[in-house]
């Protein structure tokens, strides 16, 4: 062996730390909040260990929470009082998102981001008004232009409550330049957007549907959310969001798409967010609950790797317990 070549030497405690390439803080990351309007005490999410929906007025409370670990951005998410089949709370002036975001810009100092979209608000748990005839014929599902329409809708009144920045989940074709558009009409012209631009249709979503009450009650939604199959598309579709005004680019899932992730970071100049999302949680609970896993290192390991492979931003439910450790 040629003695020169010795790699492990800075591998030694003391300089290990000084030539690490990639950091985890609290900065990078974002925690998910769940309020419900149905409910007057924090309901325990049993398939997502150590979360809770909170009703509205525990919110700032919840949110006080997770300042306290370091970290300074939050995403609201509303379970509504009521859904039918357009999901009209959505953009109602006094609806869960709202009234939540309201009184959190007004007594915390987080950053606050809203989830805009609809399968939350929705009877039919799809994330639009469907079109005609669609559980009948399964190609026919949301309704793309009239739900661009009601996306501009919840985004201007997330922005009146006083939501920081807004991000449309749903996969629709032309989401971002219908929100950009709506919010620059009123005067948002500072609202950022984070677009989940290439969000996959994917088996790891299951417990956040407990948790946000949004499960389609039939069919399912890969006519609108992204094939696993595919990573080429995923640039296609990121670049249409850039085009109409993304701000900030988001990947979801995390952890079974890091090529994605990469991708957007050597493609695109914008802040790449990563979705850490409830199914990567729960399994890593679930192991740990065995004796499998040390959960504390395949977490932070987790969210190192997410950030390894480009993502400025991090949304993960391990948001509190990681950044109270850092």
């Amino acid at each position: 062996m040629n003695l020169t070549d010795r790699p492990r030497r800075l591998r030694r405690d003391g300089v290990r730390e000084l030539v690490s390439e990639t950091d985890v803080s609290a900065s990078d990351l974002i925690a998910p909040v769940f309020v419900d309007a149905t409910t007057d005490e924090r309901v325990p999410i049993e398939t997502m260990p150590g979360h809770e929906r909170v009703p509205i007025e525990q919110a700032v409370d919840r949110v006080g929470e997770i300042r306290e670990t370091g970290v300074e951005a939050v995403i609201v998410f509303g379970v509504p009082e009521s859904k039918d089949s357009e999901g009209s709370r959505a953009w109602a002036a006094e609806g869960v998102v709202q009234e939540a975001v309201r009184r959190i810009s007004a007594e915390t100092d987080a950053y606050v981001i809203t989830d805009v979209c609809l399968c939350e608000y929705t009877e039919h748990g799809h994330c639009g008004p469907l079109e005609p005839d669609a559980r009948e014929e399964p190609t026919l599902t949301v309704d793309n232009d009239r739900t661009l329409d009601l996306l501009g809708e919840i985004a201007v009144s997330h922005a009146d409550a006083g939501a920081d920045m807004v991000a449309p989940s749903g996969m629709m074709d032309g989401m971002v330049g219908a929100i950009r558009e709506s919010l620059d009409e009123v005067g948002h012209t500072e609202v950022p957007i984070m677009s989940y631009a290439a969000k996959y249709e994917s088996a790891f979503y299951g417990p956040f549907r407990d948790a946000a009450d949004g499960a389609p009650a039939f069919g399912d939604r890969r006519h609108y959310q992204m094939d696993p199959a595919n990573s080429r598309e995923a640039m296609r579709e990121v670049a249409l969001d850039v085009r109409q005004g993304a701000d900030v680019l988001m990947v979801k899932p995390a952890l079974p798409y890091l090529d994605i992730v990469r991708d957007l970071r050597e493609n695109f100049d914008h802040p790449v967010a990563a979705y850490n999302v409830s199914g990567e949680y729960a399994m890593l609970h679930a192991a740990a609950e065995k004796g499998w896993l040390d959960l504390d290192a395949v977490a932070y390991e987790s969210l190192l790797s997410i950030k390894r492979a480009g993502a400025d931003l991090i949304l993960t439910y391990f948001a509190e317990d990681i950044a109270d450790r850092l």
